[in-house]
C-alpha cells in the first residue's frame, strides 16, 4: 500500500485538469488531476475510475481547493494521494478514512453508506 495515513499533509490551490492514470502495470485505471499550488504542478491520485470518474466526483476545476492526503512515490514519480477534497464552504469529496487511510472502494456497501451519511 502506498498510502501512509501517518504522514498526512494538505495542499491548497487549484485543480487545473483531470486525467486518467495507470498507477502501475496491472492496476486499474485511476481518476487523477493536475493540481497547482503556487508555482508547483502536482499530480494528485484520487480513486479508481471504477469507483468514480472525474465527472461523477462533482469536483470542479479552477476554484480554490484544499486537499488532504499523503505523498507517495509511484513508479519513480512524486504523487499526492488524496483522501479528501474540499471546495467552497460545503463541498467535500472523500475517498479514504481519515483515521487509517482505508479506501472507500474497498468497503462493503453498508460501510460506505454509513461513512457517506456521516459526511
Amino acid at each position: 500500500a502506498f498510502y501512509n495515513y501517518k504522514e498526512k499533509d494538505s495542499l491548497k490551490g487549484t485543480i487545473l485538469k483531470f486525467k486518467e492514470v495507470n498507477p502501475l502495470p496491472g492496476m486499474d485505471p485511476g481518476t487523477a488531476f493536475i493540481f497547482e499550488e503556487g508555482d508547483e504542478k502536482i499530480l494528485v491520485h484520487l480513486c479508481p475510475v471504477a469507483f468514480s470518474d472525474a465527472k461523477a466526483t462533482g469536483i470542479r476545476t479552477g476554484i480554490k481547493t484544499k486537499i488532504s492526503g499523503c505523498w507517495a512515490l509511484i513508479d519513480g514519480q512524486d504523487v499526492f494521494m488524496a483522501a479528501k477534497v474540499k471546495q467552497g464552504d460545503s463541498f467535500v469529496f472523500k475517498v479514504r478514512l481519515t483515521k487509517d487511510g482505508k479506501p472507500f472502494w474497498s468497503m462493503s456497501p453498508e460501510e460506505l453508506a454509513k461513512e457517506r451519511a456521516a459526511n
